[in-house]
Parts: C-alpha cells; sequence; structure tokens
C-alpha cells in the first residue's frame, strides 16, 4: 500500500513559499599558468577579467574564496557561491564560463550544489543536522 503523501502536498503546493538559496561548492584547482604569475598579475587579471564579467551578468549571488593547497592535493581553493535561486546560479556559471578563469586560470575540478537543510524544508522539520557549539 502506498505511504499516505497527503502532508506534503499540502506543503509544497503553497504559493506563499519562497525557494531558498541554492549553495555551490566549486571545487578549483589553479594552473601553472596561473602559478606563473606573479601575485600583482593575478590581481590585475582577476580584476580586469573575471570580476566585471560576473558583475555584468549576474544578479543575486554572493561569494566567499577558501584556500585549500595547504590541505589538499586535489584542489587549491573552493569557491563557494551562493545564489538566491536556480536563475541566478546558471547566469553565474555561463558568466564565468566566458571569462578566463574556467580552464585557463582554474580547472574547475567538481561543483558540489545543494540547498541548505532542504530535508527540513520538505518534511517539514526543524534542521536538526545544522549545530551551534
Amino acid at each position: 500500500m502506498p505511504a499516505d503523501r497527503s502532508d506534503l502536498t499540502d506543503r509544497t503546493d503553497r504559493t506563499d513559499r519562497t525557494e531558498p538559496p541554492v549553495t555551490a561548492f566549486m571545487l578549483v584547482k589553479t594552473t601553472p599558468e596561473w602559478l606563473a604569475m606573479t601575485v600583482a598579475e593575478r590581481v590585475r587579471v582577476f580584476t580586469a577579467h573575471v570580476v566585471p564579467v560576473i558583475e555584468a551578468r549576474t544578479r543575486g549571488v554572493r561569494s566567499r574564496f577558501y584556500d585549500t593547497e595547504f590541505y589538499s592535493a586535489r584542489v587549491t581553493d573552493i569557491w563557494v557561491w551562493e545564489a538566491d535561486d536556480h536563475d541566478a546560479y546558471r547566469l553565474l556559471i555561463d558568466a564565468l564560463r566566458e571569462t578566463p578563469f574556467w580552464d585557463r586560470y582554474f580547472e574547475v575540478v567538481d561543483l558540489l550544489v545543494g540547498t541548505e537543510n532542504g530535508y527540513a524544508r520538505t518534511y517539514g522539520l526543524e534542521p536538526v543536522a545544522t549545530l551551534a557549539t
């Protein structure tokens, strides 16, 4: 006998709910071309060729950047993006692919995309897996 899912239908059909932000963990590895530049050249290239494209072609995105090269041989950095919705995330990826960031200066090793506490929203629960001590 199929499970009664009427409680889920009632929750997911609401027109007043808002979509959660989309969070993407972009695992990247620097290329030899990037590392051959001085720090000043890297900053100049990034601010001249990557940042303006993101600012011009996206909306509703925020980022944080983490150095990991001293902890991992697989990736050198993790760029965490939060987008207001899936369309904003798509615009971001489209914009980045049009810059030398993507596959010239950095290899995009993996993209891990999700929504925070999605299980809690789906089942109407408190986010029990989100902790602070």
